[in-house]
């Protein structure tokens, strides 16, 4: 059966038509947080097939086959690579009303022109068919990325990382152009015991300091920081349950530091200190060089402790959690901005419950220094689908600013991953040609065609400013 993903997907009106086909459609795309790895755009990795470049490590899809009933062999197992893609095509139109629906017909349509739906009658044949296409050099990882019009991404780095592949990017002068995001996640995670300490080494190491005391680690975290900055590096991103804020003075960070290094326990409670004094800290630098803070905030990981045993952390078994956040994001956000040390800041939220208290709390920060200073990020994780995008964006504007939006981003480790962006500038133009049918808004195509634009492509390339 032919697709029914035409020119007008998702558009319901003429005007929200003349918005997107007018006014994003031809955007280029700035995908500021991705888990791309850059290994793979240095080298021009050509995939050997499709289910390398669309199944591999995407736990979406592994979620879908699991629910659907498809054996561990046959997902991460070691069935081969189309075996593997025979038994997603089988899951495929099961998958109705679920986003993979959408984005694994997007992608098949825009990367490789198949028109067809995919299911177990032309398996086979669309695998060998789009494995085929990867083979050519219209399809290795950079001609991926240039088919979508990606002008410049984000990778996710680890604080330890030599950055070595963003070293060779920049020195060949690959394009799109590709920065990296300081992930300091591991430099707090205090609550790990033995492996902390451990990690303690590795991030002296990368920094020749030899890591004995708080300030120590302090010291190491700011040289990391400038190292990243050298190369480009203009944002950073913490993912967290939740953000804390104490006293200053409730523990002293330096005799944590040491009971965690003498191999002793810490209660909750004084983790949760350690890590607030650490991410202070970290803000305070970010402010320092100009950086963008990002935090995804939310999600309750590594529930399922049988299969984390046998396929490790981000194999599909994290989900929303319900964390208590506006009484210490407050207080985080408020220290920082008493001192004016606030950096620009994107806050992630993956509770919908919640959408309400990130748009107001992030309001309370804007001061009238950058526009849109401090944003409610776009909707991540699960709630990156229709519904979740349009649930945030419309909190967004009865709460804030929509036209301040930095956007979507694909927050994704596949190179097919990009029409995401298509999927949000619809929705988008949807959702406000909408507003224009039902006499909510003035059928103000310059107006309204600019402020699409914006939150499709500029807010974002005016916000980060890389050129910096």
């Amino acid at each position: 059966m032919k697709t029914f993903i035409n020119d007008d997907f998702l558009l319901q009106s003429d005007f929200a038509k003349t918005l997107y086909h007018n006014y994003a459609r031809e955007l280029p795309i700035i995908d500021y947080h991705n888990h791309l790895p850059p290994q793979e755009i240095e080298e021009n990795r050509v995939f050997k097939n499709i289910s390398q470049a669309w199944l591999a490590g995407d736990h979406y899809k592994w979620r879908a086959m699991r629910a659907f009933g498809i054996n561990e062999h046959y997902i991460t197992g070691d069935a081969t690579d189309k075996e593997k893609f025979i038994k997603w095509a089988e899951t495929v139109p099961y998958t109705v009303r679920n986003p993979l629906y959408h984005w694994t017909h997007l992608e098949l349509q825009r990367y490789f022109g198949i028109q067809e739906l995919l299911g177990p009658d032309n398996a086979e044949e669309i695998y060998d068919r789009a494995s085929a296409m990867l083979q050519q050099p219209s399809h290795n990882t950079i001609a991926l990325l240039k088919q979508q019009k990606v002008e410049s991404l984000c990778t996710t780095d680890e604080s330890v990382d030599t950055l070595q592949f963003h070293k060779s990017i920049k020195q060949k002068g690959i394009t799109p152009k590709v920065f990296p995001t300081f992930r300091p996640d591991k430099t707090f995670a205090i609550e790990q015991g033995g492996s902390y300490v451990a990690y303690m080494e590795k991030l002296g190491e990368a920094s020749n300091i030899n890591i004995t005391s708080f300030n120590d680690l302090l010291a190491t975290l700011e040289n990391r920081i400038n190292y990243f900055h050298e190369q480009g590096g203009r944002l950073a991103d913490h993912g967290l349950e939740q953000l804390y804020y104490f006293k200053e003075g409730t523990y002293d960070a330096e005799s944590l530091f040491k009971k965690v290094l003498d191999g002793k326990s810490l209660t909750v409670e004084e983790i949760q200190y350690f890590k607030s004094q650490v991410l202070l800290f970290l803000g305070r630098c970010y402010h320092k060089k100009g950086w963008v803070q990002q935090f995804h905030i939310g999600a309750i990981r590594d529930n399922n402790k049988r299969l984390l045993s046998k396929l490790g952390p981000d194999t599909g078994f994290d989900s929303i959690g319900d964390f208590s956040q506006a009484r210490a994001l407050s207080g985080f956000l408020n220290e920082l901005d008493g001192t004016d040390q606030l950096a620009k800041t994107i806050i992630y939220n993956l509770n919908p419950s919640d959408n309400e208290v990130i748009a107001t709390m992030v309001g309370n920060f804007n001061d009238g220094s950058v526009r849109g200073k401090v944003q409610f990020g776009s909707g991540w994780w699960f709630l990156d689908q229709k519904d979740g995008m349009e649930k945030q964006m419309n909190v967004l504007s009865n709460m804030g600013l929509l036209s301040c939006f930095v956007g979507m981003l694909t927050d994704s480790r596949s190179f097919l991953s990009f029409p995401r962006h298509e999927y949000f500038r619809r929705i988008l133009c949807n959702l406000i040609g909408n507003d224009v049918v039902n006499g909510e808004l003035p059928a103000d195509e310059k107006l309204l065609g600019k402020i699409v634009s914006d939150i499709s492509y500029y807010n974002a390339k005016n916000f980060f400013d890389f050129n910096k």
